[in-house]
């Protein structure tokens, strides 16, 4: 049977894929430059650099199948990449305050024969109003720190979430539910636990 690489060094998709009983033979994230292009929109940039990570790792790993994912938060047409500093993780939480925003969770996977599948899947998130004590408790921890958005919804975030409409995994960083799909219809199965 063929290994699973995951293109990504983040650590909440390592646990998502465990939960459903994957757990990779490989982590490799992938070095690829994440500036949006001109015009980009959101959802197309989230495919855009799964795709890519997806091609950088599988180019020197054949053989493998290779699973990469990137989350995009947008309000509007405005990506909202991590934040360099608490600063702007304030700006970003402030323009998502009181509003509903979406999340771009774009997979790809390439399997072990150079086919590649990708998908999009779009949540949407409703804040509740924050307020200046909200913000200042939030980013007095470090949990906005590498997050899109400035935020993670299964940590102290969630105190922020009135509503959500669509896949909660993919707000974490990763949809359960088309990750098994995109796998299984390459021809990956999980080994048995």
């Amino acid at each position: 049977m063929s290994k699973l690489i995951l293109a990504s060094a983040s650590p909440r998709r390592l646990e998502l894929l465990a939960q459903i009983g994957i757990v990779p033979d490989q982590v490799v994230p992938a070095d690829i430059d994440e500036t949006p292009m001109r015009d980009e929109s959101p959802r197309r940039l989230a495919l855009r650099l799964a795709e890519e990570k997806a091609r950088f790792v599988a180019k020197s790993n054949g053989g493998a199948f290779v699973l990469a994912a990137d989350t995009v938060v947008a309000c509007g047409r405005r990506a909202l990449g991590k934040a360099e500093d608490a600063a702007e993780a304030r700006k970003f939480l402030e323009l998502l305050s009181g509003r509903r925003h979406r999340v771009y969770g774009g997979m790809c996977v390439i399997a072990p024969d150079g086919t590649e599948r990708s998908r999009v899947i779009e949540t949407q998130v409703k804040f509740r109003t924050l307020g200046s004590d909200d913000l200042k408790r939030y980013l007095s921890h470090d949990e906005w720190q590498g997050k899109a958005g400035a935020y993670a919804i299964q940590g102290f975030a969630a105190t922020f979430v009135k509503a959500i409409s669509g896949s909660y995994s993919n707000v974490v960083g990763l949809s359960l539910c088309e990750v098994d799909g995109l796998l299984r219809g390459l021809g990956y199965h999980p080994k048995e636990v």
